[in-house]
């Protein structure tokens, strides 16, 4: 994979107008965990190396187990692993990144709504949009993850 472009340094007013959100995510009041797990679920589904490599070392750096980091791909049959919370919330990250597909679907959002409050969910959901934004800068500019920078200096 061959590094195209620095996004963050040949536009560092987009990537600070991107870093206020994350910013504000971090004040919402919504779990850090949960918000991590959501970023990684999304960066899965857009298969952004970079930042699947940064929010799976962010969550073991939390101390998330990784019986549970392993299974976030298939979050829907690792059973009590997961909170109904997180469920939900995986599940939200789910039908909004896959909007085209899913035109996120009234049952989809009255499932979201049982665990989080129109706030929560705002936020979740700018969350998910923010991620949805990294990954498509990380894909297409083909940012390097950090296992990889490692790999090549061994």
């Amino acid at each position: 994979m061959t590094h195209r472009i620095d996004y963050a340094k040949v536009s560092p007013e987009g990537y600070k107008a991107f870093g206020g959100v994350y910013a504000a995510l971090q004040k919402s009041g919504l779990p850090k965990e949960l918000v991590d797990l959501v970023y990684l679920r999304v960066s899965q589904i857009n298969g952004c190396a970079y930042c699947i490599d940064m929010h799976s070392r962010d969550l073991l750096k939390g101390g998330l187990a990784v019986d549970k980091l392993v299974l976030v791909p298939v979050w829907h049959e690792a059973g009590a692993v997961f909170s109904a919370r997180e469920r939900a919330a995986l599940a939200w990250a789910e039908t909004v990144t896959c909007v085209a597909d899913t035109g996120v679907p009234d049952a989809d959002y009255q499932a979201a709504r049982t665990e989080f409050s129109e706030k929560e969910l705002v936020d979740l959901t700018y969350a998910i949009g923010l991620m949805n934004a990294f990954n498509r800068l990380g894909v297409t500019f083909r940012a390097t993850p950090a296992a990889a920078v490692a790999a090549a200096k061994a």
